[in-house]
């Protein structure tokens, strides 16, 4: 038996090709939102001195850290009100609403007069600015992958989903190319004077650019097939209190706990191995920051091709053997990873150990976001993988660079290497007991045979 797409095909075919294409409509926004997002690390060597009173360069870089910290402070937030704006009105109109909010935070940034101009106005400019940013990731994060999950096609959910983190890191590979090309062009002196504000500029267009396309997205079909219900199941009529409601995610504190546990080694693994480990090399190792940018760079792109290629994976031995595998390479590998890399100024033994590294995450980040998606019905599904994820990445995921770097000013670096193996461990452990996702899935649970992938309007 066939089933029929929503161009009338069959899988494979045409119905193949529209799942193509509303995978990469909705993956071109979150490359930029990320974009936006990683921008501020990739620059913020650059420009931690422009908003903040001199000091010692790691001093400014902690003050950067933690406006970069308190950023993620908004990102529940984000995932409470655009997840419960997607499950109520649309993953679509939620996906063009967070992305509107980005460029502003953006645009923001880039216009922004330095300390020395405006005093205390500038780092608190920088603050709302970020806090911004803040909301529209955790909005994204939530909608992307409940878009991406819901119109992938059954039995390959996995390979579609991964291209959330393709494009999330995607928008540091973008951020760091941008990064590069700088450097070529300009002087460091020119970076630091005005230089860095260029890349601002480039996402607040990019961000307005995606806004317009967004609105030409088709919308999930499973999104519409739960309104099309005349009640949910506590009796409320589709679309309003029984959608994207905090009380009926209560209903679930299994799959809340479950996201929370699977998330926070992986995030702490993420932002390590990323975000912070380019200041590493930069203020422990000492290599030199155009070297870094290209190391950063080559073992990106590496990342990116292992996350399409690890979804598939899941989707012929499923999610947990991909999970067990981060969890126990990355708590015993960790500290021996990050103490080699800090005593080398050997830039292909720094990629090699950077590497080593993304592969041991990516059996994390290529599958989380359908692993979560799995665990929620559709009325509540935005919030159930939103929320939960964004309190877990801002109480852990948005503190690892600022604990890192306040443990080194205080002389005991090597213990956040202690602290991100112990956190793995925890999510092992939640690996260990969590069902196997992929065989007992809600998306599919609740999909009819005659239930197109997305709808077009």
């Amino acid at each position: 038996m066939t089933t029929t797409q929503p161009d009338g095909g069959v899988p494979g075919r045409g119905g193949e090709r529209r799942v193509v294409a509303n995978v990469l409509r909705g993956s071109i926004g979150n490359l930029i939102e990320w974009y936006d997002w990683y921008v501020y690390a990739a620059f913020s060597v650059y420009f931690a001195h422009t908003f903040f009173p001199q000091g010692d360069a790691t001093a400014q870089l902690l003050s950067t850290a933690a406006v970069f910290a308190v950023g993620f402070l908004m990102r529940p937030l984000g995932g409470w009100a655009l997840g419960r704006y997607a499950d109520r009105f649309g993953r679509r109109s939620a996906l063009t609403l967070s992305v509107t909010v980005m460029a502003a935070g953006s645009l923001l940034i880039a216009c922004t007069p330095g300390y020395q101009t405006i005093g205390v106005a500038a780092p608190a400019l920088l603050l709302i600015a970020r806090l911004l940013q803040g909301l529209s990731v955790g909005g994204e994060y939530a909608t992307s992958a409940t878009y991406l999950s819901e119109v992938a096609s059954p039995g390959r959910r996995g390979f579609y989903s991964s291209f959330q983190y393709v494009t999330l890191v995607g928008g540091q590979l973008v951020a760091l190319a941008v990064q590069i090309v700088l450097q070529q062009f300009l002087t460091d002196d020119q970076l630091d004077s005005w230089g860095w504000r260029i890349p601002f500029v480039i996402g607040a267009a990019g961000a307005i650019i995606v806004m317009l396309l967004r609105r030409g997205m088709d919308e999930s079909a499973a999104f519409h097939a739960e309104n099309a219900r005349p009640s949910g199941s506590d009796g409320a009529p589709a679309g309003q209190s029984g959608q994207g409601s905090l009380r009926v995610l209560l209903r679930y504190p299994r799959e809340c706990l479950t996201v929370v546990g699977l998330t926070l080694g992986g995030t702490i693994a993420f932002y390590t191995y990323t975000t912070y480990m380019q200041k590493y090399m930069i203020n422990t190792s000492g290599i030199e920051k155009s070297t870094v940018a290209w190391v950063n760079f080559c073992a990106l792109v590496a990342f990116v091709v292992l996350q399409p290629l690890a979804g598939a994976l899941s989707d012929r031995i499923g999610r947990r053997p991909l999970l067990m595998f981060f969890g126990i390479a990355g708590a015993l590998c960790t500290v021996p990873i990050m103490t080699v890399l800090g005593g080398t100024t050997n830039p292909v033994t720094a990629w090699a150990l950077m590497m080593t590294a993304l592969i041991i995450v990516s059996g994390y980040t290529s599958i989380n976001a359908i692993v979560k998606a799995e665990l929620f019905p559709t009325r509540i599904r935005a919030l159930g993988v939103g929320l939960p994820y964004a309190l877990t990445v801002s109480i852990f995921g948005g503190t690892a660079e600022s604990l890192a770097l306040w443990l080194k000013k205080a002389g005991h670096e090597s213990v956040f290497f202690w602290y991100v193996s112990a956190t793995i461990l925890i999510s092992l452990a939640t690996y260990w007991f969590m069902r196997e996702t992929s065989a007992d899935s809600a998306i599919d649970a609740e999909a009819a045979p005659e239930t197109p992938a997305a709808v077009r309007h």
